[in-house]
């Protein structure tokens, strides 16, 4: 098992993984995992057994804006079509 990154490494970075998302963002990995799997949180992967790879800023920015979009009572389906205008 590899050691975490520090936080200091974390914010000093381009790419963080999900797990490091989790930490930035306060979400719950199920709930980041969601997001990704309906494509509404890109990601980059080289090669399909890697580690998913988040672009930070982006990325921490785009999951505030969808939180801030589900509190306000917005469906999923509306975030998304949103995202793709």
């Amino acid at each position: 098992m590899s050691r975490q990154r520090t936080m200091e490494k974390i914010l000093a970075s381009e790419y963080v993984t999900i797990g490091e998302l989790v930490r930035l963002t306060g979400c719950r990995y199920s709930t980041l995992k969601f997001y990704t799997e309906e494509g509404m949180l890109p990601f980059m992967q080289e090669e399909q057994n890697l580690t998913r790879r988040y672009r930070r800023e982006e990325s921490v920015e785009r999951v505030e804006w969808i939180r801030s979009k589900r509190e306000a009572g917005m469906t999923v389906p509306k975030i998304k079509e949103m995202l793709n205008l």
